[in-house]
């Protein structure tokens, strides 16, 4: 975890405690695509799948893109909410993975074995940085996806996706956390890829004392379609603000145009899944 990664756990920890202090807010009416879901094996343990659904639901999450660590929270999330889950599959099995996966062959026969079990709508989210994806491992996972068409959230570097989409140019890109890049370069990166979008979880510079930031505006009108929010539950404790970060997105979404709003709220990650 880099430092912009570990303030913003430190400020969202904060939330979180005034959060639950004061109750969470019942959701508004504008429903919510959440984009970055995780069900792992530790949260499975503390957060029974029935409870999660109920979270879900109370927030007003219409849809969810659930991956998990290993993929059984993700089967479990689905059985109790088919409605809601939109399954993706991680190469990780277990946590301390992130920084090994992509040298770890056998990863291809748990995501072969998985794919063939299983139906998913994307691979990911899986780290990578830089020459890590010219990896044997993550190579053949990328040409895993291409033969299933599914979309590949990756964590990472422009470096990475620029390799992404150099291995397979048709590729459907989903980039994490917006790449934690600036709103500048997060636009040129989609001004260079038409098939890659970006999802805003775990971020909150987006809006400061009740307006959105200028940069951050600018991008969003100048791509509206390629924007989406996801709260990120990395960790257990992290379930118990998917009603708060709900709220929250909602609250800043607000103060942009109703369209534009609706689109990084729910319809743009709709189309991204309709899309081919």
């Amino acid at each position: 975890m880099n430092a912009i990664e570990g303030g913003a756990v430190l400020k969202h920890t904060l939330i979180l405690g005034a959060t639950l202090l004061c109750g969470t807010a019942i959701a508004e009416e504008r429903p919510i695509f959440d984009a970055h879901i995780h069900y792992s094996h530790d949260a499975v343990k503390q957060v029974p799948p029935e409870q999660v659904a109920k979270i879900l639901r109370d927030a007003g999450v219409r849809k969810a893109l659930v991956s998990s660590s290993d993929d059984n929270g993700t089967q479990l999330l689905l059985a109790a909410a088919p409605d809601i889950v939109v399954p993706a599959l991680r190469p990780y099995r277990r946590r301390g993975e992130i920084n090994t996966w992509m040298h770890d062959e056998t990863v291809i026969g748990y995501l072969e074995a998985n794919l063939a079990k299983n139906e998913y709508k994307a691979i990911g989210e899986f780290h990578a940085y830089g020459d890590d994806i010219k990896t044997p491992v993550i190579q053949h996972m990328i040409s895993l996806a291409k033969e299933r068409n599914l979309i590949l959230h990756h964590h990472g570097d422009r470096e990475a996706v620029d390799l992404i989409f150099e291995a397979w140019p048709e590729a459907r890109v989903l980039w994490a956390h917006s790449g934690f890049d600036d709103p500048a370069s997060v636009t040129d990166a989609l001004e260079t890829y038409p098939r890659l979008w970006t999802d805003l979880a775990f971020r909150s510079d987006m809006v400061s004392r009740g307006r959105v930031d200028p940069d951050w505006k600018a991008a969003f009108e100048a791509h509206p379609d390629r924007f989406m929010v996801g709260t990120d539950t990395f960790a257990p404790e992290r379930w118990y603000y998917v009603g708060p970060h709900a709220d929250f997105s909602r609250e800043w979404l607000d103060l942009l145009p109703d369209q534009i709003a609706d689109n990084i709220a729910y319809a743009n990650a709709e189309r991204l899944l309709a899309s081919e």
